[in-house]
C-alpha cells in the first residue's frame, strides 16, 4: 500500500520563496545593474530583473529602469542602422551619440543608485512598470 503525498499549498510553484535583500544588498545590486548596463547591456539588466525583482523595491525601482533603458537604447540602435544602411554610411555617425548616452545615464544612476535615491532615466521608455 503507497501512501500519496498531500497536495502542495495554494501558491507553491516548486521553488521556496527567497528572503528579502539588505539595504545594502539592495543598494549593492542596484549599482551593479547600471554598471553592468553599460557593459553588456540589456542581457545583464534582464537577468539581475528577473532574480531581484521580487527581492525588495529599491532593486526592483532601479533594475526595472534599467531594463527599459537598455531596450530603448537597443531601439536606438536598430534605429541608427535602418538610417546609416539608407544613406549608405553617412549616418553612422548616429552610434556615436547614442553610445555616449548610454555610459553617461548609466554613470548618473549608478551614482544615484549607490546613494540610495532613486532614478529614473530621462530617455527611457517604459516597457516593463
Amino acid at each position: 500500500m503507497s501512501a500519496t503525498p498531500p497536495p502542495p499549498p495554494a501558491g507553491y510553484n516548486g521553488y521556496a520563496a527567497q528572503p528579502p535583500l539588505s539595504p545594502q544588498d539592495e543598494k549593492l545590486w542596484s549599482t551593479l545593474t547600471h554598471v553592468l548596463g553599460i557593459f553588456f547591456g540589456w542581457i545583464s539588466a534582464l537577468i539581475i530583473f528577473l532574480v531581484f525583482k521580487d527581492r525588495g523595491p529599491f532593486i526592483k525601482q532601479h533594475s526595472t529602469a534599467e531594463l527599459n533603458f537598455q531596450i530603448t537604447v537597443v531601439l536606438a540602435y536598430v534605429a541608427a542602422t535602418v538610417l546609416a544602411v539608407v544613406t549608405f554610411g553617412i549616418l553612422s555617425i548616429l552610434f556615436f551619440p547614442i553610445w555616449v548616452v548610454q555610459i553617461v545615464f548609466g554613470i548618473l544612476a549608478a551614482v544615484k543608485s549607490n546613494q540610495g535615491q532613486p532614478y529614473e532615466y530621462p530617455l527611457a521608455i517604459k516597457f516593463i512598470k
